[in-house]
C-alpha cells in the first residue's frame, strides 16, 4: 500500500503538470463543448476528457480506487478503504467562456472523510493542498480560515448546482433564509475555489446543496486542514452532498 504522503505528493505532481499543459493548448478545440442531453444546464468540453485522460493515467497504477467525473468509477486494485476523488476541471464553464475561476481538483479519502485534497487554481496557477491532519497550504505558505464570527460581518460563497430544483418554492425559500444573514453572497462558478476561499480566510462560508461529492472533495480536505469545520450529508441524487464549510465559527443554522 503507497504511504500517504507518497500520494500527496503524486497528486500534487498531477495536478500541476495537467493544469500547466491544458494552460499551453493555445488551439480553440480544447474549448468546445456540449451541452449534456440529461442536465441540459451542464456543459462538458473537450478539456474535461483531455485532463482526466491524463489524470487518470497517473493514479491508476497506485491500484487504488478511483471516482472521477468523467468516468464514473473505477475499482481498486489493491485490498484499501481508500479513494481518489477526482475532478479533472471543476469550473468548466468559466473556463471555456473565460468567465470566472476553474481547477484541477483530486482529493484522496478513506471511510467516507477526507485525508488531503489538492486543487491547483488555473487562473492564478496556485497549487493549494492540505487535509485534517497535514495543515493546509498555498504555494507552500500555511493558511487558514479567517476569525469573522458575525454572520451580519461575513462572507458566503454559494451557487445554483445544475441539478437544484429551482421551480421549488422550498428551495427558493431555503436558499433565502440561508444567505440573507451574511453581509455579502458570492457566486464563483466553482465549488473548489470558494472552498479555497474559506480555507484561506477571504471567505467564511461555503454551503450548496446536490452538489456532487468530486466539486467537493479536495475542497473539504483543504478546510478542515485550514482549521475549519465541515459537515456534509447525503443529497437526493448519487454521489451528490449537501454541503456546508465554514471557519468553525459561523455554525450552520439549517
Amino acid at each position: 500500500m503507497p504511504e500517504k504522503s507518497d500520494l500527496l505528493e503524486l497528486c500534487k505532481s498531477v495536478a500541476i503538470q495537467a493544469g500547466i499543459r491544458l494552460l499551453q493548448k493555445t488551439d480553440q478545440g480544447i474549448k468546445n463543448y456540449a451541452h449534456s442531453s440529461e442536465l441540459p444546464k451542464e456543459i462538458k468540453a473537450i478539456a474535461d476528457v483531455v485532463l482526466e485522460r491524463e489524470i487518470l493515467q497517473a493514479l491508476v497504477p497506485t491500484g487504488i480506487a478511483i471516482l472521477s467525473e468523467e468516468c464514473g468509477l473505477l475499482p481498486a486494485k489493491i485490498p484499501s478503504k481508500q479513494l481518489f476523488i477526482v475532478d479533472p476541471l471543476d469550473g468548466t464553464f468559466n473556463f471555456v467562456k473565460g468567465l470566472g475561476p476553474s481547477a484541477v481538483s483530486i482529493a484522496l479519502w478513506e471511510n467516507g472523510k477526507p485525508l488531503f485534497g489538492v486543487i491547483y487554481s488555473l487562473l492564478d496557477q496556485d497549487l493549494v493542498w492540505g487535509g485534517p491532519s497535514l495543515g493546509s497550504h498555498a504555494n507552500g505558505n500555511r493558511i487558514m480560515v479567517s476569525e469573522t464570527q458575525e454572520r451580519s460581518q461575513a462572507s458566503i460563497c454559494t451557487g445554483f448546482p445544475v441539478r437544484l430544483d429551482l421551480t421549488s418554492q422550498d428551495v427558493i425559500q431555503d436558499f433565502a433564509r440561508l444567505v440573507s444573514p451574511f453581509a455579502k453572497v458570492r457566486m464563483l462558478g466553482s465549488a473548489a475555489i470558494s472552498l479555497l476561499h474559506v480555507a484561506n480566510g477571504s471567505a467564511d462560508v461555503y454551503s450548496e446543496q446536490n452538489i456532487m461529492l468530486w466539486d467537493v472533495a479536495a475542497g473539504l480536505a483543504i478546510v478542515e486542514g485550514a482549521g475549519g469545520s465541515v459537515q456534509y450529508v447525503p443529497g437526493t441524487v448519487e454521489n451528490a452532498l449537501n454541503v456546508y464549510a465554514s471557519n468553525g465559527k459561523i455554525s450552520n443554522l439549517g
